[in-house]
């Protein structure tokens, strides 16, 4: 599990490598992604809050980059953390996430990214539940939900 402490040095020291690497020009995202996906995801933009449509959604599943599909975070470490941004604990593996020091409007944060290809995703903060005490604030416009098929027999 991730601690605050391992947040901060990968910022500082490097981050973990990734299973694989999804580079594609300006153009290609463009040609993917809609206008907003593209606004947040390769220009660090950020939704409104309560807005996102995985605000409030708890089907079990995981929840891929919107621009790569790489896993980042599983439905059940996600939780209500009244910011108005989806809300997580932990991803899903500790190489699926790319941490920089964001110093944007005056502050200091911890900006998240998806490792594979570089979305920009939202930020981390030390101010989540137990045990991490993390919390991944995440755009809903750079995830999708891959929802877990169940067999009802």
């Amino acid at each position: 599990m991730l601690t605050w402490k391992e947040v901060i040095n990968f910022s500082v020291k490097g981050n973990p490598t990734p299973d694989k690497r999804v580079e594609k020009t300006e153009a290609e995202w463009k040609s993917l992604l809609t206008p907003e996906q593209f606004r947040i995801t390769r220009l660090k933009g950020t939704e409104r809050p309560h807005s996102g449509a995985l605000c409030s959604i708890h089907e079990a599943g995981r929840y891929n980059c919107i621009c790569c599909n790489t896993p980042l975070f599983d439905s059940t470490i996600k939780f209500e953390s009244g910011t108005g941004w989806p809300s997580f604990t932990q991803p899903i593996k500790e190489n699926a996430i790319k941490y920089e020091r964001d110093t944007a409007f005056g502050m200091v944060r911890v900006e998240v990214m998806c490792n594979t290809c570089d979305a920009h995703l939202g930020h981390v903060f030390p101010d989540g539940p137990e045990p991490s005490g993390l919390r991944y604030c995440i755009n809903s416009e750079s995830m999708q939900l891959e929802q877990e098929i169940t067999n009802e027999q």
